[in-house]
């Protein structure tokens, strides 16, 4: 087989290991061994850094499928089985790649004499935690390499490919839910995040109506259906980034991708937004804790974002802020006192509030009353497990938030994580 002959799957970066191992299959017995060691120790590495197990041989082939982003597999992420001329294309590649499949690297042993590709063929895992993908991802790929290893003729694969695709979407930005914004290189900008929080709506105590309000408009936006630039502002502690983090576990199986983006990084957004704006997913840029002083000027650049720049801004991305400050721009008295050194003060004014009116949803989180700090201290206690009489909970509660930060529910997560802690201690 020659790897020339790939029409869709073609690229140097990720073919190298491919080239070595067909080289190896087709070579006379007295190729060089050094070359068989070499290529041994490449899977290795790739298992290691990767999280993979089983058949290695057959994990590289799926990686390579799984991250290859081409017009077959571009069409088939979110939408699965396509039809059209592009299925043709498929075909051929995956034909190449059936063949590779169904080899037997063990019987490289006894032709290069080594005992490395046996262990290769039944590698068993660690337990180490994968450097560049979680449990969830490198356990579908393993799955993709097995199902296809079995495969029977080109049309099975196709379907397994297919189906690939369509249930876990192609590449960093269909294999990863979360990313924040690196150093480019020739990936993208954007990089993936493989270890993110797994909270969901649910574990959020209280604040429905608020809830109720940012679901409506994600929903619609998952939907394809017109939705707003989402703003969450209020008292610090009570939920307002727990609840957008929470909506990338609810819609992430429906094409919602978020990208973390901090204030210093907002002249690369339109690096940002060149990248996934043709993609079948859904982005949320989340700047989390947003605000700015009255000297900075890095708002202007997420203005023109926003709205206000010549290029629109595309269908599948919105923006969604936190801040505790219901204006984002730090305002002082000055601005609106009769006698200024301004010589167009509403002018003024008007530029600091026309940034958080680009943002059709506000939604207000306030600090909870006393009742309802209670009644999340005796949720999370529920769900923690804690065996304390009511009464004493919420009277260690209450001496806890005085010297604490006051009532919200990050000082009840933190109380309630305390006495976990001090349990599991005494056990």
């Amino acid at each position: 087989m020659n790897t020339e002959e790939l029409l869709l799957y073609r690229d140097a970066r990720m073919l190298g290991i491919m080239k070595n191992m067909v080289a190896l299959m087709e070579g006379p017995e007295e190729a060089s061994s050094h070359l068989a060691c070499r290529t041994a120790g490449d899977l290795l590495e790739l298992a290691v850094s990767h999280g993979f197990y089983g058949n290695l041989w057959h994990c590289y082939l799926a990686y390579v499928l799984a991250n290859h982003e081409n017009t077959f597999s571009k069409t088939c992420e979110i939408r699965g089985r396509v039809e059209g001329s592009i299925n043709l294309f498929a075909r051929h590649d995956l034909e190449l790649f059936l063949e590779l499949f169904h080899y037997d690297i063990a019987s490289l042993d006894s032709k290069y004499r080594t005992n490395l590709f046996a262990g290769l063929a039944d590698y068993k895992d660690s337990g180490q935690n994968s450097r560049i993908f979680n449990k969830r991802i490198r356990q579908s790929i393993c799955r993709l390499g097995e199902e296809l290893a079995q495969a029977r003729d080109v049309e099975q694969s196709l379907s397994t490919v297919t189906e690939f695709y369509r249930e876990c979407g192609v590449g960093k930005l269909g294999l990863h839910k979360a990313f924040r914004i690196g150093r480019e290189d020739e990936t993208g900008i954007v990089q993936p995040i493989t270890n993110i929080e797994h909270i969901y709506l649910k574990d959020l105590v209280g604040y429905e109506m608020q809830k109720k309000k940012l679901i409506a408009n994600t929903e619609a936006f998952v939907e394809g259906r017109k939705a707003n630039n989402c703003l969450l502002f209020g008292d610090s502690g009570t939920g307002k980034s727990s609840s957008i983090k929470a909506l990338l576990n609810e819609y992430y199986d429906r094409g919602l991708r978020m990208i973390e983006v901090y204030k210093h990084q907002f002249h690369q957004l339109p690096a940002v937004i060149s990248e996934i704006k043709d993609r079948n997913y859904r982005f949320i840029i989340l700047m989390d804790d947003l605000s700015f002083e009255d000297f900075e000027i890095e708002y202007k650049y997420l203005k023109a974002v926003i709205e206000g720049g010549l290029e629109k801004k595309p269908d599948n991305v919105l923006i969604y802020a936190t801040s505790n400050r219901r204006h984002l721009i730090r305002e002082k008295f000055s601005d609106k006192r009769e006698l200024s050194d301004d010589l167009h003060e509403n002018d003024t004014v008007q530029e600091k509030l026309s940034l958080v009116s680009r943002f059709g949803v506000q939604i207000y989180y306030g600090a909870p009353e006393k009742k309802e700090f209670q009644e999340i201290v005796r949720v999370l206690a529920d769900r923690y497990g804690i065996d304390m009489p009511e009464e004493e909970l919420l009277l260690e509660a209450n001496r806890w938030e005085l010297s604490h930060g006051g009532l919200s529910g990050r000082t009840a997560t933190q109380f309630i994580h305390h006495l976990a802690g001090r349990s599991s201690a005494a056990r």
